[in-house]
């Protein structure tokens, strides 16, 4: 026997080990109600925006002071908060990363109105000042502080309710942003001013010298062509019928109030959570009206604390965790026929049976597919239904013809759901307006929902598993669409994961559920540029510079990182590689011998790419026990 057949053989059954223990542990985080949910973190800015939502509702007295219960709850806030503050006093928004002026900008807010003084808010200052001042955050930070008369109303961009009645103008925003958009035009047209008790001001970080108002390009751009809708706006709010506003609100008001059935939550996530309780608070719900109750009590469960600080969830993973979880599980055959009984009857038992915002575009297509969290039915999401459809190929549950009718139906809606460029992208189909993109209140970078490669490559391989054939028009056209999208040398933009590694990963596993062959020159070039940028440790990380520079920018190697890098190197056709090899080397190297789970401690997932970073704390444990059983098997086969 040859020593490296020998070498190769030692890998293959240190794989086997780690990914016994892998699963032994991930098999520990499933609940008794067969689902997972592992936590799900952000940065500061969570933490931030609750301390005005509580000024909002429970502003302190005239001189300052806080009722007691909510001075304890404020001191911990700020305590969470200053826990990650960076050493040239700002902060950031995703680990490692530097000091982002807007989030800077929400946490010295928090942080003063919780009567924090001293170097750290000195150090804050200056860091805020040295980025560009309180004239340069972003459009929601401007908007949040002129609640209270921290920004100039007439500095921030319009946010009109009208536009509920511009036919479907909403419908062609990413479904968060509409989402956002609705409760938050509800607040803007009731002009609340709420200043701040005690004389509270940030004078002390405008940069000198820079105007207040929205920064005009210098020829014409449809940035200033949507500044002047927006002075247009200011006017129609002066001079324009009352009625029409009227009018404009309460259809925003009963367009949320649908939403907030069947949902826990507005949209299921933080911000529009919290503007729809602000929108109910200005309308007038009383505080022990049922509705408000809810959204409150729904928003609260988002906090996870314990003695000293607490933190915000930005939304509950249920569903995505679940999915993964199931697969990982059922791909290396470790979950009892208990278990994974019980994960297939909970995904059954949420799959969504009633038309959302989609249908919209797509008004005869059969209701179907799953969201992201416990319950958000109005919007299922076609990449978190692409993996639950791979989890329920293992996961069958009690009831066979029961499974049957919820794979067929969730196949017809992914095919329904495919964009006409070829491609799938979370929400919505044809959510392509590129010109809204540049309307004043867009700086979240996340006006659009466009097709993407790392939902389309999931897409994919779900599609496949479940039975459609490879000549299936759907399929064809999905694979032409990531042979477009590839870039120039070799990757693929990942926009739910950070970024590069998890775009070609999953575009590479979609390719060759497909059939497309590993010999070919494009897929040849994926797999090389993967091993290309591999670290000296053995392991894969990219930083989520990669968003800002506008290419792959190395990171610390990471456990979910490597394991993508892995995944996409077999989906490839790379089973032999020393790369290969030592990135299997690497999992078993760092995985901990007693848990059997990983550590990972920066951001690999992505919300909003350049806004907002998450770290999904299941995915360091699901990712790389599926990339070890992936490797056995390709050494075995």
């Amino acid at each position: 026997m040859s020593p490296s057949l020998q070498i190769t053989d030692v890998v293959v059954a240190r794989s086997a080990e780690a990914a016994k223990r892998a699963a032994a542990f991930l098999s520990e985080q499933q609940t008794a109600e067969g689902y997972w949910c592992a936590p799900l973190t952000a940065d500061t800015t969570l933490e931030s925006d609750w301390v005005l939502l509580q000024l909002w509702l429970s502003p302190p007295e005239a001189d300052g002071t806080w009722a007691p219960e909510n001075r304890a709850q404020i001191d911990k806030a700020a305590r969470s908060i200053l826990l990650r503050q960076l050493p040239d006093g700002g902060f950031n928004i995703y680990p490692d990363g530097p000091s982002d002026l807007s989030a800077s900008v929400k946490a010295y807010f928090a942080l003063k109105l919780a009567g924090i003084d001293g170097q750290l808010l000195t150090n804050l200052r200056e860091r805020i000042l040295a980025l560009g001042g309180l004239q340069a955050v972003n459009s929601y930070t401007k908007i949040n502080l002129s609640l209270f008369g921290l920004y100039p109303r007439w500095a921030c961009p319009a946010i009109p309710p009208e536009m509920i009645l511009w036919g479907n103008l909403i419908y062609h925003m990413s479904s968060w942003s509409r989402a956002i958009l609705m409760p938050l035009s509800i607040v803007y047209a009731a002009d609340a001013h709420r200043p701040v008790p005690g004389g509270f001001t940030l004078d002390e970080i405008h940069a000198p010298g820079v105007p207040m108002d929205m920064p005009r390009d210098r020829a014409f751009t449809w940035h200033n062509f949507f500044l002047g809708v927006d002075y247009a706006f200011r006017l129609w709010e002066k001079f324009g019928p009352r009625s029409i506003r009227d009018k404009a609100i309460k259809k925003a008001e009963a367009w949320m109030l649908e939403r907030m059935e069947h949902a826990e939550g507005l949209g299921a996530i933080y911000p529009p959570m919290m503007y729809s309780i602000m929108a109910m608070d200005v309308l007038g719900y009383k505080k022990d009206d049922l509705r408000r109750v809810q959204a409150l009590e729904h928003f609260d469960k988002l906090r996870v604390e314990d003695r000293e600080a607490f933190h915000f969830q930005p939304c509950f993973s249920a569903i995505w965790d679940t999915a993964i979880s199931a697969f990982a599980l059922g791909e290396a055959d470790a979950a009892t026929s208990e278990a994974i009984r019980k994960a297939g009857d909970w995904m059954l038992d949420n799959e969504v049976r009633r038309k959302g915002d989609w249908s919209l575009k797509r008004p005869n297509l059969e209701p179907s597919g799953w969201a992201f969290e416990f319950r958000n039915e109005h919007y299922p999401d076609i990449d978190d239904t692409g993996m639950v459809l791979l989890a329920l190929m293992h996961a069958r549950g009690s009831d066979v013809p029961k499974w049957q009718a919820s794979v067929d139906r969730a196949i017809n809606w992914l095919i329904g759901m495919q964009s006409k460029d070829g491609g799938w992208a979370a929400f919505d189909v044809d959510n392509n307006w590129k010109i809204l993109s540049h309307v004043p209140f867009a700086d979240h970078n996340a006006m659009l929902d466009p097709t993407c490669a790392d939902i389309t490559g999931r897409v994919l391989e779900a599609l496949i598993r479940a039975g459609v054939p490879q000549s299936h028009p759907a399929i064809r056209r999905g694979v032409e669409y990531l042979q477009r999208t590839q870039e120039s040398d070799g990757c693929w933009f990942g926009r739910w994961g950070v970024n590069y590694l998890y775009g070609t990963c999953f575009a590479l596993r979609g390719l060759r559920a497909a059939g497309e062959s590993d010999r070919e020159a494009y897929i040849l070039r994926a797999a090389e540029w993967i091993r290309s940028i591999q670290n000296p440790d053995s392991g894969w990380g990219e930083s989520c510079a990669s968003y800002d520079n506008g290419t792959f920018v190395p990171g610390v190697s990471t456990p979910s990182q490597t394991a993508w890098a892995i995944l996409g190197l077999i989906a490839g056709g790379d089973t032999t590689s020393g790369s290969l090899h030592q990135g299997i080397e690497y999992l078993c190297e760092t995985q901990d011998s007693n848990t059997g789970e990983w550590a990972e401690s920066v951001a690999t997932g992505t919300g909003f790419p350049k806004v907002f970073y998450l770290s999904y704390h299941l995915y360091r444990n699901a990712f790389p026990l599926l990339a070890l059983t992936e490797y056995r098997k390709s050494q075995t086969a």
